[in-house]
């Protein structure tokens, strides 16, 4: 039936997310969910929230979302801005913001979904490659362009960059929207939130996905400038009027105002992603260093499509990319103690 497409979905190129699988008895390190349930405030929320009132619509501007958001990085309401997953908050950016005559700038090994949203809203790009040791260099993106966004820490590698670097580019292209995707900063990197009073052409991605685990609740949020954040409400309300159920916005709300819970989890991920990293170099893995929930690792007797097919036989899961550069690494998620003990286990016999 594609007779009756639209042109442009010939054209397109849909991003692939990591597989969900139907079966049972996986230990599942491919998709970066945290290992760890969510804030039991978060999911008390929901619970009470769970009546007769969702005949209602939600509030459309999600406003006691906002507010704890706000509240929590001291910043104003203004500054904020939310909607459903980060994925469409970058998609309401690309559309509001990142297109301009000069072509757009993210790194050539980066977040996936980057050229699909260029190819679907008609955004000129161009990839910037990362150095040899798989870094940002801010030095290479001193050329003309639309905008910038890269993911911090850079996804799949793991990698940081530091804020100084950011601020350069702020500094240095102040015409320019410097996009910095947020969403595994909880896990040892350093947030850009810090600039947004000081760079009105900034705006700072997050989610509540990873580090506060709600993936299935699908909330995240932008922060920047108020210019930068009317831009992003005009496509939304243009859109869809209601892309946070009432669930999702109460249920966030409770998992940012419960910090102690926060910091316990991502601590237990920090530590377990610090020794999973020490064990896998003793295997013989060459491994990036990470600020993430996952580790890009590779080894050099074996092929990464080779040993996630190795591990998924033994009912293990990760994430392997046929892309240049990176074939033959495994991102993998960084589980609990048990399940980082087993993939060990598993890499163990299979290298044998």
């Amino acid at each position: 039936m594609s007779k009756f497409w639209s042109d442009i979905v010939h054209t397109l190129t849909p991003y692939v997310p990591g597989e969900q699988p139907k079966t049972q008895n996986l230990i599942k390190l491919n998709t970066n969910e945290n290992p760890y349930p969510p804030s039991p405030k978060a999911l008390a929320a929901i619970a009470e929230a769970s009546n007769e009132s969702l005949r209602l619509y939600p509030d459309p501007s999600s406003d006691i979302l906002k507010q704890s958001i706000a509240n929590y990085y001291n910043l104003d309401t203004a500054q904020v801005f939310v909607g459903n997953g980060s994925d469409e908050v970058l998609a309401h950016t690309f559309q509001a913001l990142l297109k301009h005559d000069k072509p757009l700038l993210f790194p050539d090994i980066s977040y996936s979904f980057y050229p699909v949203y260029c190819g679907l809203y008609g955004i000129d790009y161009k990839t910037v490659p990362l150095n040899a040791n798989f870094e940002i260099d801010v030095a290479d993106y001193s050329q003309p362009n639309g905008g910038i966004i890269f993911p911090n820490p850079n996804a799949p590698t793991g990698i940081g960059l530091a804020l100084n670097n950011i601020e350069n580019l702020l500094q240095q292209y102040p015409s320019s929207v410097v996009v910095v995707d947020e969403a595994y900063i909880d896990f040892g990197g350093e947030s850009a939130i810090a600039f947004i009073d000081k760079y009105p052409n900034l705006l700072v991605v997050q989610t509540i996905s990873k580090s506060r685990s709600l993936a299935g609740l699908r909330v995240g949020f932008a922060l920047g400038h108020p210019d930068l954040i009317q831009a992003l409400v005009r496509v939304k309300d243009s859109f869809n009027s209601y892309p946070l159920d009432k669930l999702a916005t109460l249920g966030a709300s409770a998992s940012l105002n419960d910090k102690a819970y926060f910091s316990k989890t991502c601590q237990r991920v920090i530590q377990t992603r610090d020794q999973l990293t020490l064990k896998l170099k003793a295997l013989g893995f060459e491994v990036l260093p990470s600020q993430a929930n996952f580790i890009f690792a590779q080894h050099p007797k074996h092929q990464g499509k080779d040993l996630a097919q190795s591990l998924r036989d033994k009912q293990i899961i990760v994430r392997h990319f046929q892309a240049p550069r990176i074939e033959n690494f495994l991102r993998i998620t960084v589980g609990t103690d048990v399940e980082c003990a087993q993939l060990i286990k598993a890499l163990e016999s299979i290298i044998a």
